[in-house]
């Protein structure tokens, strides 16, 4: 009896020291539970300021897409995040919400959903659309609806470094970090990237219609647009906007777009300019084919301005929207977006688009590496 005591004792005391030897010698931690972005849970274990996300590791560089939803674009808008989860390569995707607050649960579900049936192989953040409150309504009906809050994220998204913002009617075709690795060529003095409006002065917008002052010779498109957020808080983005919507409100069609083309036209060492493969569009084949960095390389990003995913103004792009909205993730991408965005592109080799079909898959058979 006496040495059971004896026994008990002598443990009490060891597991004794050894929860204090973890006091003192363990980092202090404070645990987040991050589900989707959205929302997170902190459950603190010790004082401390160092912090660890569990089930995350950040291996590779982390590329954030960004994307202003209002109205009835939210199902255009999942098939846009749709292909870039498809096509997000060795990166950490994080896709970044701005939406009005009435269709935010319907990304939130869908965005859970596919997290899991993709092994959470990308996180996701929402936010609510918001307006400085001088000029506010016209604000908020700049040409498309809450299209212009794409100018405000330098201060919505306060806690972002660098974005990619994309329109909805867009769809990668290549991976992620094929745009995003532009960022690395940017000078110390540009803070944003985009294409030309237009390859040939022929049928260039800006250059036959504007009558505001646009960027270089053909203007930029801003459909797809790498955004350094802090530089542009450093060269106070947010106050130079209002000046120019007073200045030019009668003349902007392109709304954002135009205000955008002002301040890079007196500030054009600002602005980065990437091929019109990072943002391909019908003007770039309806005619006759003038992009020459899609024809060498592919195109990486697919814009389906004035309405040619919806429409059958461009079978092509249609072709590939519906191959990618049918596309469930999880599933085959050779059988089931390849193979199914080839054969409906071969109905459309008889528009001058459809028969450059090659270029709309090339990146797919690299990526999938089926070539």
């Amino acid at each position: 009896m006496v040495r059971l005591k004896l026994s008990c004792l002598f443990l009490c005391v060891i597991g004794f020291s050894i929860v204090t030897l973890l006091c003192l010698y363990l980092p202090d931690k404070q645990i987040t539970y991050n589900i989707g972005g959205l929302s997170a849970l902190n459950a603190s274990i010790l004082p401390g300021s160092h912090s660890v996300q569990l089930f995350q590791t950040k291996k590779n560089e982390e590329v954030v897409i960004a994307a202003v939803i209002c109205g009835n674009r939210t199902s255009q808008a999942l098939v846009m995040i749709k292909s870039a989860i498809v096509f997000r390569g060795n990166s950490d995707l994080r896709i970044v919400v701005i939406a009005e607050k009435n269709i935010q649960q319907e990304f939130d579900e869908t965005l859970r959903d596919w997290r899991l049936l993709t092994n959470d192989s990308f996180s996701y953040e929402i936010h609510s659309i918001i307006f400085p409150k001088e000029h506010s309504d016209e604000w908020r009906k700049l040409f498309q609806p809450c299209a212009s809050e794409r100018l405000f994220l330098p201060t919505v998204l306060k806690h972002l470094d660098s974005i990619l913002y994309v329109d909805t009617d867009t769809l990668f075709l290549s991976s992620i970090e094929d745009v995003w690795k532009h960022f690395s060529q940017m000078n110390s003095s540009q803070l944003a990237a985009m294409v030309p409006e237009h390859e040939d002065m022929n049928v260039g917008w800006y250059n036959r219609f504007a009558n505001h002052p646009y960027y270089g010779k053909l203007g930029l498109n801003s459909g797809v647009m790498l955004m350094n957020l802090t530089r542009m808080r450093e060269f106070d983005w947010i106050s130079r906007l209002a000046p120019v919507l007073e200045k030019y409100r009668l003349y902007l069609t392109w709304g954002d777009q135009d205000i955008i083309n002002v301040i890079f036209h007196d500030h054009p060492d600002k602005v980065y300019v990437y091929p019109c493969r990072y943002n391909y569009r019908s003007d770039h084949c309806m005619y006759m084919s003038n992009c020459k960095s899609a024809e060498e390389d592919g195109v990486a990003v697919l814009h389906g301005s004035r309405s040619t995913f919806q429409t059958n103004k461009q079978p092509a792009f249609r072709a590939l929207f519906n191959a990618m909205s049918q596309y469930q993730l999880g599933s085959d991408p050779v059988k089931y977006l390849l193979e199914e965005s080839a054969s409906l592109l071969n109905e459309t080799t008889s528009t001058n688009c459809g028969r450059l079909a090659p270029i709309f898959t090339h990146n797919m058979r690299l990526m999938f590496q089926t070539v």
